[in-house]
């Protein structure tokens, strides 16, 4: 179980029901019989890799809209970001995938699945993203969502499920994240939480 995010703006960790859900979730892991104990991945500086990649991909699908024009401003400037971070920079990002795969791989030399908090606050309101510029989009998603990134960076397995709901009936979530090759074990974890915790059976207050 790993709280510290890979990446924050912020410094902070999850909101206080996030934890409270997800340290739930850890007790019911132990509860059928898994070991579990807090554990700190060695991320090293994979945000580096996580921003060329990102804004490069970015860049390429835009440039395939048949009317650029119509694409959001902060997809514009991500566009111009992954421009002008192609060719060398993202060559370089892919570059370091070896070491990161070798770094952060080590974990499971002790451990076989790593379990987080899947965002690290509740929903945000409806509205939150309308009429911010890109930075501050950007800035207000990377202290949302600082956990997920890293695998996708990596290309290894994760899975996030139903960790339960905050005091106000939003859900909340936890990842269970696995090493190359790791599918198998995750989704037969998944699969005995569905089975002990019956997901499909709950429903936020006032649904």
């Amino acid at each position: 179980l790993a709280w510290r995010p890979p990446l924050t703006l912020t410094g902070a960790g999850p909101d206080p029901e996030v934890r409270r859900a997800v340290a739930a979730l850890a007790e019911t892991l132990a509860r059928l019989g898994h070991h579990v104990e807090e554990a700190r991945p060695r991320y090293g500086l994979i945000g580096l890799s996580f921003v060329p990649r990102a804004t490069t991909g970015i860049a390429e699908f835009a440039a395939r809209h048949p009317e650029p024009a119509l694409l959001d401003p902060r997809t514009r400037s991500a566009l111009r970001t992954g421009t002008r971070l192609g060719g060398r920079v993202v060559r370089a990002a892919r570059a370091r995938e070896v070491r990161q795969h070798r770094r952060i791989g080590a974990f499971f030399d002790t451990y076989d699945v790593l379990l987080t908090p899947t965002t690290a606050a509740p929903p945000p309101r409806i509205g939150t993203f309308d009429r911010i510029g890109a930075w501050r989009t950007d800035v207000t998603m990377a202290a949302a969502c600082p956990y997920a990134w890293p695998w996708n960076v990596l290309g290894w397995p994760a899975i996030s499920v139903p960790a339960g709901f905050t005091r106000s009936g939003l859900p909340v979530g936890a990842q269970l994240l696995g090493p190359s090759r790791g599918e198998e074990r995750l989704i037969a974890l998944a699969a005995q939480l569905e089975d002990d915790l019956r997901w499909y059976e709950h429903r936020p207050p006032g649904a």
